[in-house]
């Protein structure tokens, strides 16, 4: 009798083992399992988190795009992913953590957009009125904004068409602050054609210029109230983008108005140097300069492109001109540096893209002619991506004098003047009207 409860207890002891190991196994396998899918959550989250455009030309607000990983070779033709019909305007969306902001206008109002990168959803839109009225035939590029928005300490900042600069929380959409200087200027209190400077965001202070053609000045705002730090100038303001740089140890920002370019210490907004290149009849300063080496790098329609070197000698700020190429002048569109080139488009011709060696200023490469009024460059290792004012996207192995075509695709069936937004995979493309997000085909 005894043996048998022995038995029986050793036995029933040997199942509880069993099945206590069983469960033991099943949790192991149910946490492994689980562990692998918020991996891969995790992994698309980070990817995601990893495509942060902050505004004007990319993270680095000069066009150069670093993650972007060129293939060997380029896909026939892209995959479309989602279309939006967000409005008219200028502004190139900006992207962070998986949300893509927006500044458009529908009809008689100036819309502000969160939207969802992987589907193209509205997260919020808020909007305001904003009339507005050109003339004299500016109407062609519509009424939507042309300045691009800033992403920046939780806040996008928006300037509108009309000269007023706003703070918008990124989370809800609400407006936290107002900056509107348009009694302090005459019956048109902006540029001809619209504002289309764009505000930028060092640290806690955000700069910008306002104004209209004759007479304005650049200031320094607090990102978090909008009050103002400083103001520099009197100058009307171009349509130009103001630049963080650095020359001679000295912080600065380097912007081009309706009269000069000038550089401007960042923390008191004391003038360092200027260098006079004004805005005179239809040639207007539209381009945001492009800083290389210690030089800014600047063009304007029918005044070719020169390279200019701030400097300090004998402890007084001096700018020289290393050279000036008149057979290419920056018209419109920003130009970009790659393997230490400067690649653009000029006007003459009907429009010619162009690689101009930036030690010599001699022309090294250009395309054909006739390529259209603008284009947007962006520059990834080894090559150029150029979106054509008609749609049409190039990619152009940047090889200096052997530069050359080597992938097109049409991204667009409207007018495209706004610079592409570039993703790990992809790219983001705004047209007059429409948002649209397109995917880069595997080769075999």
């Amino acid at each position: 009798m005894t043996l048998m409860i022995l038995v029986l207890f050793r036995t029933r002891r040997k199942q509880r083992v069993h099945l206590i190991s069983t469960r033991i196994l099943t949790i192991m396998r149910l946490t492994l399992l689980f562990a692998v899918v918020i991996g891969f959550i995790s992994t698309s989250s980070r990817s995601l988190a990893e495509v942060a455009w902050p505004g004007w030309l990319g993270p680095n607000r000069n066009g150069w795009v670093s993650y972007f990983e060129p293939p060997k070779k380029w896909s026939k033709q892209l995959k479309q992913d989602w279309k939006v019909n967000v409005g008219d305007g200028y502004g190139t969306p900006v992207v962070n953590d998986g949300l893509i902001y927006l500044h458009t206008r529908q009809k008689d109002d100036e819309a502000i957009w969160c939207l969802n990168l992987e589907t193209g959803k509205t997260k919020w839109r808020n909007h305001y009125s904003v009339p507005f009225k050109i003339g004299g035939g500016a109407e062609s590029h519509g009424k939507g904004p042309k300045s691009n928005p800033t992403l920046a300490n939780s806040r996008l900042f928006t300037m509108g068409i009309n000269g007023i600069l706003s703070a918008w929380d990124t989370k809800s959409g609400t407006r936290l602050w107002t900056v509107d200087h348009r009694s302090k200027f005459g019956k048109r209190p902006h540029p001809y054609w619209g504002v289309a400077t764009s505000p930028l965001v060092i640290n806690d202070r955000l700069y910008v210029h306002f104004g209209d053609d004759e007479k304005g000045f650049l200031a320094a705002l607090d990102v978090e109230t909008g009050r103002e730090i400083w103001r520099h100038g009197k100058d009307g303001a171009a349509y130009a983008s103001p630049l963080f740089a650095e020359f001679g140890g000295v912080r600065q920002i380097v912007e081009w108005n309706h009269e000069d370019l000038l550089g401007v210490e960042i923390q008191s907004g004391q003038l360092l140097w200027k260098y006079h290149l004004p805005h005179r009849g239809s040639n207007q300063n539209m381009p945001t300069p492009t800083i290389h080496n210690g030089h800014v790098l600047v063009g304007g329609e029918n005044r070719g492109t020169r390279s200019v070197h701030p400097h300090i000698k004998e402890g007084k700020w001096v700018v020289t001109e290393k050279w000036h190429q008149k057979r290419a002048s920056l018209d419109m569109s920003t130009a970009v540096i790659n393997n230490g080139q400067l690649y653009g488009m000029t006007h003459h011709s009907l429009g010619r893209l162009f690689c101009i060696d930036t030690e010599s200023g001699n022309i090294i490469w250009q395309g054909p002619s006739r390529v259209g009024q603008n284009v947007a460059f962006l520059s990834i290792p080894g090559h150029i991506v150029a979106l054509l004012d008609h749609g049409q996207l190039q990619i152009i192995e940047a090889k200096g004098a052997e530069s050359k075509k080597v992938a097109e695709y049409k991204v667009a069936d409207r007018p495209t003047w706004s610079a592409p937004v570039l993703l790990k995979d992809g790219i983001l493309i705004k047209d007059r009207q429409e948002l649209i997000r397109w995917s880069f085909t595997k080769t075999k």
